[in-house]
């Protein structure tokens, strides 16, 4: 049988979009994934990145010093004090595509945005957005909704400084249910003030500052002073952190270009590790294996390049491979300058050029104790996938940088074949993964890395997310652990985060651990149906559904059908982040709730308990009582 399309086909089906409504039809295009700011690269932080950059880019030209952010119910103002947009091109600046004072190289040289598309974007995506330009004593404001001017000023007369003013509202139409968390804007904020020394970020009144770049950027992320202290290295267009963690045994980087941070790397990263290991080859005179020299290293890289390419809109992968048009290879310019700086300064100080070898030597012994069990534990991982025993893949991956969803992939840890049954038959195969674990897995604190290895449960899903060596080979984006809300539940949650904080804490550190929130109520009646996650939600449900309603209580993600779990893991998924407190200190925080400390963990459950029932609150009571009182003995 021969099928033929009879939809018509004239001149009336070409449109020509504006340029918000392309925008708005295509956002992906413009600021990677939407989400609803559970994630560090969710859509509403490109947004607010987006302006930063352009008030950034002033410092960079030395005409401002001082960035004022402040964000409250969702609103966003961000006010520099350099030179300001000039009045005549305000509209303009913000609203018409391929415009844009960067494409001046004399205005702009090493700017980090270049196509003049990013606060286009920020317009269009916005409920409200609202632009204030200062210059020399004159101001002039517009106003537009969702890409479309509504007020247009004309200058008038002002006492304020000169400078720039944005402030926005994201469309609730395109972010539902958004909302900003601090801890990630923080980050952002001091990532900028590292790289841009002297530059006084204000946000909601707090200050961001720092006096010594990317050495400021080191000692604030790890826990504890490195092996040997922090080598701080700069030149013209480019600056380096080095240091090795005693803590760590994974690689950890941080790599930026005209100081936006690329966390997916790129030609800067992959030439900094390249010339790294050349030149302690080169200076200890030895052929040390690659996996030894970066063991455990802890560093950050930072250049300035003429007109980058990036390999996205949202910038996160340098995709250059010269420094500028007339310049050398990224490559050659990494190599040379550690070759020269990193090798004098090794040569000056030979304590910590003997903590560089004796931390290779050890990490060569480890590797080679652990090279009969890391083969064992390979051969019984790639067993288990080819039978897909425990993991069902999706198609895109994280790690391929050409996957057009890359960022949406995600893979499911759940407990028990019932859960692992529902989520697989309900998820996108397209970018969802599911991984099943058998029963709960082992308390790993204080165990060392072989256990990964000898483990079966951790071993196989070590080989699944691919971070046997690094967390650039990263499979899936979000790692997300989908347990039951009772208490065994709550106790497999506890024991896998456990497990990344001890062995890949920067899986956590870089925002990839999430706790997956599901329903605990369905309200239905003969006209709707309502899922509720907490208690509050139930009772609101109830009071606007009328009488007699009915309600189901799931006490497990087993109880959920793959027609209802499609709701929780699609467009509206809720996803909790795992965020480590920045002034935090791991070990102190495993070693108190996982360790060995039975008693005083036991008063501090019981000290933090929520009773509303007077006979458990007698029993808690007595119990608390009978605790102290053998403390007390």
């Amino acid at each position: 049988m021969i099928l033929s399309n009879t939809a018509e086909y004239s001149e009336d089906n070409i449109r020509t979009l504006e340029w918000h409504e392309h925008i708005r039809v295509r956002p992906g295009m413009y600021i990677g994934k939407l989400g609803d700011g559970s994630s560090a690269d969710d859509g509403i932080y490109i947004l607010l990145k987006e302006i930063i950059d352009n008030s950034v880019d002033e410092f960079r030209m030395k005409t401002c010093k001082k960035i004022e952010i402040t964000i409250e119910e969702g609103k966003v103002s961000v006010r520099d004090y350099g030179r300001g947009i000039p009045l005549g091109k305000v509209v303009d600046a913000v609203s018409k595509m391929n415009t844009g004072g960067k494409y001046d190289s004399r205005a702009f040289k090493k700017s980090v945005g270049l196509n003049g598309v990013g606060t286009k974007a920020v317009n269009a995506l916005s409920r409200y957005f609202r632009v204030q330009s200062v210059r020399d004593g004159m101001g002039k404001r517009v106003e537009f909704s969702k890409g479309d001017l509504i007020k247009n000023d004309d200058p008038i007369p002002v006492q304020e400084k000169n400078g720039t003013e944005i402030s926005f509202i994201p469309d609730p139409e395109i972010f539902p249910h958004y909302r900003y968390r601090k801890e990630y804007i923080e980050r952002m904020l001091r990532h900028y003030a590292y790289l841009n020394p002297g530059l006084k970020i204000i946000f909601n009144g707090e200050v961001f500052l720092s006096e010594n770049g990317l050495k400021d950027l080191l000692e604030e992320e790890m826990e504890s002073e490195g092996i040997y202290p922090i080598i701080h290295l700069k030149g013209e267009d480019i600056e380096v952190s080095i240091t090795h963690s005693d803590k760590s045994q994974t690689e950890t980087y941080f790599s930026f270009v005209n100081g936006q941070n690329t966390t997916q790397g790129g030609t800067h990263l992959n030439a900094f590790k390249e010339a790294f290991v050349k030149t302690i080859r080169e200076f200890f005179n030895k052929n040390f294996d690659p996996s030894d020299i970066r063991k455990s290293i802890v560093a950050a890289v930072s250049i300035s390049v003429e007109e980058p390419v990036f390999e996205s809109q949202t910038k996160t992968k340098l995709g250059s491979n010269n420094i500028g048009p007339n310049g050398p290879s990224v490559r050659v310019f990494i190599t040379d300058f550690l070759k020269n700086h990193l090798d004098n300064f090794l040569h000056r100080n030979p304590e910590i050029s003997e903590a560089i070898q004796r931390k290779i030597m050890i990490s060569e012994r480890e590797r080679k104790e652990l090279s009969g069990i890391q083969k064992l534990a390979r051969e019984r991982a790639k067993k288990v996938s080819l039978h897909n025993k425990k993991l069902r893949d999706c198609r895109q991956h994280y790690n391929d940088q050409k996957s057009g969803r890359r960022l949406d992939t995600q893979i499911f840890i759940t407990e028990g074949d019932s859960a692992s049954g529902s989520i697989t038959k309900s998820r996108d195969v397209e970018t969802q993964a599911v991984f099943s674990l058998k029963g709960k897995p082992l308390n790993c604190y204080g165990l060392t890395k072989k256990i990964v290895y000898e483990n079966e449960e951790f071993n196989l899903l070590q080989a699944a997310l691919n971070i046997e060596d690094s967390l650039e080979d990263l499979r899936y984006n979000q790692v997300i652990i989908a347990t039951d809300a009772d208490v065994d539940g709550m106790h497999i949650r506890l024991l896998m985060i456990t497990f990344f904080l001890q062995f890949f804490p920067d899986l956590i550190k870089n925002g990839h651990l999430y706790i997956l929130q599901t329903p605990l109520f369905r309200i239905r009646n003969r006209k709707e149906t309502r899922y509720c996650y907490n208690e509050e939600e139930r009772v609101a449900a109830l009071n606007e559904m009328g009488k007699n309603p009915e309600i189901t209580r799931f006490k497990g993600l087993g109880e959920i059908s793959p027609d209802e779990f499609k709701f929780f893991i699609g467009k509206d998924i809720r996803l909790e982040p795992v965020i480590i407190d920045k002034n935090q200190m791991t070990d102190s925080l495993l070693d108190f709730y996982m360790g060995k400390n039975t008693p005083e963990r036991q008063i501090f459950v019981l000290n933090n308990l929520v009773i509303e029932d007077f006979d458990l609150q007698e029993q808690y009571d007595q119990s608390l009582a009978e605790i102290r009182y053998h403390e007390d003995q």
